[in-house]
């Protein structure tokens, strides 16, 4: 994942023997990054949830993760490359995809190419948070960043009819987050490092939510004009997300401990 870690396995990689662009081996450690950083989160949901990279140099293709493995065993090499249309690029034997993740990705990769990478997860406060009427409430600095600019769409079941792909990239718009109601949440980026900061600050921003309606007190909302001023000050007064987080980020993943001990 990072310069050492790539440099030590070098040797063992197909990317050293020419089978892939630079651009789509940078793709590929960073996606596999943050599956390993939000298995390190405890954001994870068995096999069932799925990020992927759109490889730069063919935008029609994506990455994403094999089905059957859990974030853990994600790496660089085992990511599975799939074409807009669903159809797997240079299948390797044993190759295959959560449909359910198809459905979902393929959407926003066709209809938004200024988006890089796509996160779905199903994190706790996430789940619960979009089984709340009001959704995602302004009570937080956290929260401000998605002041009037988070989306919502309606679940429909398991998301494998692929005709719900045009009703959830229509709901998606230009928004960089979404709700799915009664399911889960839902990042773009860029890049996967602004698509997994978003991820990680939008699931905070529920966990606290949960946490001060849990507490059974009046909530404090702050004044219109002081929320829509915060979330400017994310758009404005900061780089996007990622830009100052990810090399620390893939420091700490290449480090031998983690929040729950070595690994």
């Amino acid at each position: 994942m990072t310069a050492a870690t790539l440099k030590a396995n070098a040797a063992h990689s197909p990317h050293a023997s020419g089978t892939y662009s630079d651009v789509e081996w940078k793709a590929r450690t960073d996606l596999a990054a943050a599956y390993k950083l939000f298995d390190r989160l405890g954001m994870t949901d068995l096999i069932y949830t799925h990020m992927s990279a759109r490889i730069p140099d063919t935008p029609d293709h994506f990455l994403i993760n094999p089905y059957g493995l859990m974030f853990h065993e994600v790496t660089p090499d085992n990511l599975v490359k799939v074409d807009i249309d669903g159809n797997l690029v240079d299948r390797r034997d044993g190759d295959e995809i959560n449909p359910a993740g198809f459905t979902i990705h393929s959407a926003v990769h066709h209809a938004r190419p200024d988006v890089g990478a796509v996160i779905h997860l199903h994190t706790d406060a996430g789940m619960a948070v979009s089984a709340q009427a009001d959704g995602l409430l302004p009570i937080t600095q956290h929260s401000l960043r998605w002041y009037n600019r988070i989306a919502y769409h309606t679940y429909e079941g398991i998301a494998l009819d692929l005709a719900e792909r045009e009703r959830l990239v229509a709901d998606l718009g230009n928004h960089h987050s979404m709700i799915l109601r009664n399911h889960g949440l839902l990042t773009v980026g860029q890049d996967v490092a602004e698509a997994a900061v978003l991820m990680y600050y939008l699931e905070q921003a529920c966990k606290q939510q949960i946490m001060a309606m849990a507490g059974g007190r009046p909530l404090v909302y702050p004044p219109p004009e002081v929320c829509e001023h915060t979330a400017q000050q994310y758009e404005r007064a900061y780089p996007r997300a990622g830009v100052l987080e990810w090399d620390s980020l893939l420091r700490w993943l290449d480090s031998t401990t983690g929040p729950t001990g070595p690994r």
